[in-house]
């Protein structure tokens, strides 16, 4: 069957301030050594499994350009410009009209533009095996990750290991990010796993679960659909997108389903979620540091310091994520990043819009 990506790509990735702006959001930065940034990260690790003419992205259209000038093998047509950000449930819906409408059926891989994996080839065999999966009736396939410590700021999966379908596991639920008692007790039962937000499944599949379970979003994803490739296209998503309610996938879709399966992925997964992550993708130097620009460090340990045209000197320091940009400059704990969000209300409250 063929085999399509829907690639989600209109995230803000706010934890990321002040690199992170929503002229130039998490996917569209390099972040490792290669130069690459996230997206483009994210479209060479499928290339052996989908061609770039079966790629889809879903994305604002402020990024319209930076899509083209770093995925300039992507179609246009394939670059879905949703009006507002609706969640992913409206996002993988309008994803599956499109398929749907080019090929009448075929396999979709739903992935976030902003994840890192270091093992791709066993990234690739994980996603074929789960689309073997979701040709088999109307299954609905998850790719979990394999927990390695009680994380409380990841949704889980329960599966259990006894029902087996090729190297899927049948799912029981879904759980809310747990508190940190119920993550270790998640951790010692081996029947969880990380929800990561990687999906695969038939067109078909997705659609008929939306039917079921989302109807009043199925009518007007079915009016999108009759637009696709007509000169009404763009005024139709315009009209209908807004229309939808924000719903995740998971809720919308996964928690009231059933033929729902898992495959563990143990490919070396990385959310990136805060400038935490920096230190899972480069290398530490002999203090602890991650260094990135015109830096000198005198008695600095376990620190990231990230800088841009200015030289930064940090003395004396310890445990700090430092990041300057040509017009802002953050500073905080290694043990405070959750909370840069807080910067970003504050910058909305007083209307400092220019940095955001």
């Amino acid at each position: 069957m063929k085999k399509t990506a829907l690639i989600m790509a209109g995230g803000h990735g706010e934890r990321f301030w002040p690199r992170s702006r929503k002229n130039l959001p998490k996917q569209f930065l390099s972040l490792t050594d290669d130069g690459k940034t996230l997206i483009q990260l994210t479209v060479e690790r499928i290339s052996p499994l989908v061609e770039a003419e079966d790629i889809y992205i879903s994305t604002n259209k402020d990024y319209e350009d930076l899509i083209s000038e770093q995925l300039p093998n992507i179609p246009k047509e394939n670059i879905l410009f949703e009006p507002v950000g609706r969640n992913t449930a409206p996002c993988i819906g309008m994803g599956a009209e499109f398929v749907s409408k080019k090929y009448g059926d075929a396999l979709m891989m739903v992935l976030p533009s902003d994840h890192l994996i270091k093992y791709g080839k066993m990234y690739q065999n994980t996603l074929h095996d789960a689309c073997r999966i979701a040709e088999l009736d109307n299954n609905l396939v998850t790719i979990g990750i394999t927990p390695d410590f009680p994380e409380t700021g990841y949704g889980y999966i329960r599966f259990d290991p006894d029902e087996l379908l090729g190297r899927g596991f049948k799912v029981h639920e879904f759980t809310e990010k747990p508190k940190l008692e119920a993550a270790k007790e998640y951790i010692a039962s081996n029947q969880y796993l990380w929800n990561s937000g990687m999906f695969v499944w038939k067109a078909s599949s997705i659609l008929k679960r939306f039917e079921q379970l989302m109807p009043d979003v199925y009518e007007k994803l079915s009016i999108i659909k009759d637009a696709v490739g007509t000169s009404q296209q763009e005024d139709i998503i315009e009209k209908i997108f807004p229309e939808f309610p924000s719903i995740s996938i998971d809720y919308g879709i996964m928690e009231k389903s059933d033929n729902i399966y898992t495959i563990p992925g143990s490919f070396g997964w990385d959310d990136v979620g805060s400038w935490l992550a920096m230190e899972r993708i480069r290398k530490t130097n002999e203090y602890g540091n991650i260094v990135d620009g015109d830096v000198i460090t005198i008695a600095t340990e376990d620190s990231i310091v990230v800088g841009n045209n200015k030289l930064i000197a940090c003395v004396g320091v310890k445990d700090l994520v430092v990041v300057d940009t040509e017009d802002a400059t953050l500073i905080c704990s290694k043990d405070s990043t959750n909370d840069i969000k807080k910067v970003i209300e504050n910058l909305k409250v007083c209307n400092r819009n220019e940095y955001l």
